[in-house]
């Protein structure tokens, strides 16, 4: 399409992208191949070989399988004057059409099938409620209600100033107009907020699982090392996943918690913890095969790390980074059982982690339960097989990008696989992108 992109932080089915205001700028109006010329690892040739029945050498990011060639390509969808776009999330009820979240607090619908866009449908302009001032502070998450054909509900994540001057984090849920389409502006109720100590590390996933209940990633607060070790405590909501019932409110909350939680009945323990011990988590995921939840989380000094998330897990920050016990971090008064990554990687190799998703898709079953990740900085893309948390085959780059900074992954309602990119730098004014990833002969 003809519609650039400024600095896009993510992407949601329909497709969402949050973004900094930027002038159209045209010229790009169709696909385009990105022959990226790169040689990465070659794959194993024995069983626990990352893709099913391949041999694999990635020379312009060419996979050999049974020594017929195929590509994952990167098609470029949209550039279409998006700013600090960091979030692409499918729209429930169409299989292209796409929201795109920008980080100052516009939410934008694009349409992959329209390469003749040269600008996207506004479908929620927030931008005067959010607080983007910060590197890591904006519209950071949405997604829809699970049954939004019938409620036409969606839930945005973002960071604000209260009328105290003092940041919060904030939880919202929104309707959407049914004649026009896009969201009623006034039609915010505030779920939950969070103190908010510093700018960085607000972690910012919005997610709903099979159970029907919706997750949340909330980073450690920032600064650096979890000064207030939050990771470990669980009286505090930062450096956790959270779990609540936006369906059945109770009492003063306009949201219930689930009755399987697990930290309900510890003393001193926030109930809507589900895991903890997580630095900050910047996008996770639900294979939509097996249910589990995938995230990527943010090291400090040394050490980024993939993780399986499971109910009640502690996985260890900050009394541990990575596989590490993490200097001058304290281990808590909940326990020290910590679970371990599915991987790490040191910062030789990439400083800022984007978790992606495990590939789903029908239509390239040679990806199929391979999980997709990158890192901000490097610009690798990885990716890796593995079972019930047990890491069997990789990870391996399958691409490194060449000025194009992964923010976010997005998933289309058909299971296809987007990557959201600034262009160049993390420099508010820089351009951003959308491309499609995808096997083909």
């Amino acid at each position: 399409s003809g519609i650039e992109f400024k600095n896009c932080f993510a992407i949601a089915p329909a497709l969402l992208l949050t973004q900094r205001q930027h002038a159209l700028h045209h010229g790009l109006g169709c696909i385009h191949h990105v022959d990226i010329g790169l040689e990465g690892p070659r794959g194993r040739d024995h069983v626990g070989h990352l893709f099913h029945d391949v041999d694999v050498r990635v020379v312009h990011i060419a996979v050999l399988i049974r020594q017929r060639v195929f590509r994952l390509i990167t098609f470029l969808v949209w550039r279409v004057g998006f700013q600090n776009a960091h979030h692409l999330h499918a729209l429930p009820h169409a299989l292209f059409a796409g929201q795109k979240v920008e980080q100052a607090g516009r939410i934008l619908v694009i349409d992959p099938l329209d390469r003749a866009a040269k600008e996207a449908t506004v479908f929620l302009d927030m931008r005067k409620r959010v607080n983007s001032r910060g590197n890591e502070e904006g519209l950071l998450s949405v997604v829809f209600h699970p049954d939004f054909a019938k409620n036409r509900l969606f839930f945005t994540y973002y960071t604000a100033m209260n009328e105290e001057k003092k940041r919060i984090n904030v939880l919202s849920r929104w309707s959407v107009d049914k004649e026009t389409q896009v969201a009623k502006p006034d039609s915010e109720e505030v779920l939950l907020t969070l103190d908010d100590p510093y700018s960085n590390h607000n972690g910012g996933t919005l997610l709903f699982g099979r159970d029907g209940m919706l997750y949340l990633s909330c980073g450690d607060g920032g600064a650096a090392n979890d000064p207030l070790f939050s990771g470990q405590d669980l009286g505090s909501l930062l450096a956790k996943i959270l779990r609540i019932d936006v369906d059945h409110p109770e009492g003063a909350r306009l949201y219930g918690i689930p009755k399987d939680n697990p930290f309900i009945a510890v003393a001193g323990a926030r109930p809507e913890i589900w895991a903890y011990g997580l630095r900050n988590v910047w996008r996770m995921s639900f294979d939509r095969t097996t249910g589990e939840l995938w995230a990527g989380d943010v090291g400090q000094n040394q050490y980024e790390e993939v993780d399986v998330v499971v109910k009640g897990g502690n996985y260890g920050w900050n009394a541990r980074e990575g596989f590490h016990d993490f200097p001058g971090g304290q281990p808590g008064k909940f326990g020290s059982n910590y679970i371990e990554p599915i991987i790490e990687y040191s910062h030789g190799d990439g400083v800022s982690i984007t978790g992606g998703y495990v590939s789903r898709c029908a239509k390239y079953p040679a990806l199929e339960g391979v999980y997709l990740y990158a890192d901000l900085v490097s610009c690798h893309i990885w990716g890796l097989r593995a079972n019930k948390g047990v890491l069997l085959a990789g990870p391996e780059i399958l691409l490194t990008t060449r000025n194009q900074l992964p923010t976010s992954f997005g998933e289309a309602n058909d299971g296809s696989l987007y990557l959201v990119t600034f262009e160049g730098s993390q420099d508010p004014r820089a351009k951003g992108a959308i491309w499609h990833i995808a096997p083909t002969p």
